[in-house]
C-alpha cells in the first residue's frame, strides 16, 4: 500500500466517522412533540337550574346547533333528587362525553335561574354542573350569568294579600 493509497483511506475513515459522530448528534438531539391537533372548536355550555331540576345544554358558538343536551331528571329516580347536585355532576358528565366525540377543546358557560317573577338565585346544581364540566378537560372561556331580569315586571302570583296559609 503506497502512501497516496493509505493518506485516501484515512480520509474516507475520517469522513465516515464525521458521519456517524453527526448522526448520533442528531439522534441525541431531543425531538420536539408536535401534537397533531385540529383548530379549537369552541361551544357554549348552557346551564338551566331551578329548585326543580338542572338542565345542561351544549351548543356551539352561535347557539343554533345542539350538541348534547342532559337534565338532572334523566340520571336519578326520584323526583326530589332532580335539582340534586348530584344529579347536575351526572348530567354535566354526560354532556362532556358527547362533547369530547364532537371534537370540542373548549366552551364557555353561561348560567342561567329561573328569574323574572321567580327566583334570581340558580338552583343548587348549578355550582356542581360547572365544577364537573371544569373537570372534563375543556378549556374554559367566560362564565356568564344570563338570567332574565324584568325592568318592569308582571304581577307575582297570589293575588293582592299574598298567598294565605
Amino acid at each position: 500500500m503506497s502512501e497516496v493509497e493509505a493518506e485516501v483511506a484515512v480520509e474516507e475513515t475520517e469522513v465516515a466517522v464525521e458521519e456517524v459522530e453527526s448522526q448520533a448528534v442528531e439522534e441525541s438531539k431531543p425531538q420536539p412533540e408536535t401534537k397533531k391537533e385540529g383548530p379549537e372548536k369552541w361551544g357554549i355550555a348552557h346551564i338551566y337550574s331551578s329548585y326543580n331540576n338542572t338542565i345542561i345544554h351544549m351548543t356551539d358558538l352561535t347557539g343554533a346547533e345542539t350538541v348534547s343536551i342532559s337534565s338532572g331528571g334523566i340520571h336519578v329516580n326520584a323526583d326530589r333528587y332532580e335539582s340534586s347536585p348530584f344529579a347536575a355532576m351526572k348530567a354535566a358528565n354526560a354532556v362532556v362525553e358527547s362533547a369530547r366525540t364532537k371534537g370540542f377543546t373548549g366552551f364557555h358557560i353561561r348560567v342561567r335561574a329561573v328569574g323574572g317573577v321567580g327566583s334570581r338565585v340558580p338552583g343548587p346544581g348549578a355550582q356542581a354542573a360547572i365544577r364537573a364540566l371544569a373537570r372534563g378537560g375543556f378549556k374554559i372561556g367566560r362564565i356568564d350569568d344570563v338570567t332574565p331580569i324584568p325592568h318592569d315586571t308582571t304581577r307575582k302570583k297570589g293575588g293582592k294579600r299574598g298567598r294565605r296559609v
